[in-house]
Formats: C-alpha cells, structure tokens, sequence
C-alpha cells in the first residue's frame, strides 16, 4: 500500500538546512499493522506526515496504492487525504464549542457531505453511544482520544495514521486505546501506522519500524 523510494526531506535553517529524514526505504503492505519507534528527533512524525499527505518529500518518491502522490499538487493531496487516510493526533485536535457528534462528523466534511447516522455509529463503535451529546471538556482524555478515533473512522478510509495515540493519557486509558485501534485493524483490514515511545504498545504491532538520525536502522517483529 505503501512505498518510500530514497525519501529525503530538509529545512531551511538560515543559511544552513536540517536534514530530517535520510534517503529512507520503506514498503508497508495493505492491512499491516506497524509501529514506527526512535528517539525525539530521529524523524517519527516528518515520516508520519509526509505518509499522510501533509508534506512533500524533498527527494525520492512516495507511493500509496502504486500512484506516485508526491508529485501531487496541494488540491490533489487533499483529495488523497480525504479519501484514503484517517488521523489521530496525540492532542486529539478537537474542537471545545462543539459536541462529540459534531466533532465526529467534520471528518466527512472535508469529503464533500455528513451524515449524522454515520457519525453516530462510529461513536458506538468505540463506546461512546451515550455521550454523543457532551463537549470534550465533558469527556475524560480517553474519550476525547475516542471521539478522535471515530472521527478518523467516520469515512471509512483504508489507512489510519495515528502519531503517539497515548502519549497523553494514563496508562489504563491508553491500554482502552490501544484496544480499540487493534480491534478495528483486525475487524476491518485497516492498514494502521501508529508512532510512539512506549515498548508495550509496539508489541502489539506486527512490525516495528526503528528510526534514528532519519534513517531506518532496524526492523523487528515482536
């Protein structure tokens, strides 16, 4: 579903640029489930963005679903974006004035209608049915992380791109978390790429990818 063909990807830094990612080698097949693991700085979420469409390489070539997305144009990833791939932010990016229900169903605006049925269903499918009605300030972090995910499901994409879905949460509610994005991978074949720190979580990937420096240095199945 997935390839990176010698992707790298620089800043300007005054006169000077950072080179984040290295000529990076990557293939990730339709339904894996995989985690991308390193240290602050090695290039975990550079990598996570350009997969998603919300950046370009500087070099190299980028493939999702063997059509070379990174000659795209702007308009064209936006497409790509709302088509194919649901986002979990570790912030959960929600917006306070409105409710749970509406939050979920601004995941299908950016494709062009809504659907409140739709909406309402994905948030039974994580356990959020009764609280459809309360604002995130209402939720715990865990729920908000939910309605998060069912914001992401609500299109149905095929790729799930989830950068640290448990950095802020409490142990339980992130083990809650990670219960419900490997529920769905096994359920519906949803190719979901997770980034985090935490070993646990990793071990209930398939694959784990590791990075350092911007470079691939090691991939392990757990």
């Amino acid at each position: 579903m997935i390839r990176l063909e010698n992707i790298t990807k620089t800043y300007p830094m005054g006169k000077r640029e950072l080179t984040v990612l290295r000529e990076v080698n990557l293939d990730i097949k339709q339904g894996e489930l995989v985690a991308i693991m390193g240290p602050s700085g090695s290039g975990k979420s550079t990598m996570l963005n350009l997969m998603g469409c919300l950046d370009k390489p500087t070099s190299g070539k980028y493939y999702l679903d063997d059509r070379e997305v990174s000659r795209f144009s702007s308009g064209e990833l936006a497409q790509v974006r709302g088509r194919k791939i649901g986002f979990v932010f570790q912030t959960f990016n929600l917006l306070p004035r409105l409710s749970a229900l509406a939050n979920v169903e601004l995941g299908m605006r950016y494709v062009g209608g809504s659907d409140r049925q739709k909406a309402t269903d994905a948030l039974v499918r994580v356990g959020l049915g009764e609280r459809a009605g309360h604002r995130p300030t209402e939720l715990s972090g865990g729920e908000q992380q939910r309605v998060a995910i069912a914001r992401a499901l609500v299109k149905n994409p095929p790729l799930i791109l989830a950068d640290e879905p448990t950095g802020n949460l409490d142990s339980k509610s992130g083990q809650e978390i990670i219960n419900i994005l490997t529920s769905l991978h096994a359920e519906q074949g949803i190719t979901l790429i997770m980034i985090t720190h935490d070993a646990g979580i990793a071990s209930h990937c398939q694959r784990i990818i590791n990075l350092m420096d911007g470079q691939v240095v090691s991939e392990e199945t757990p």
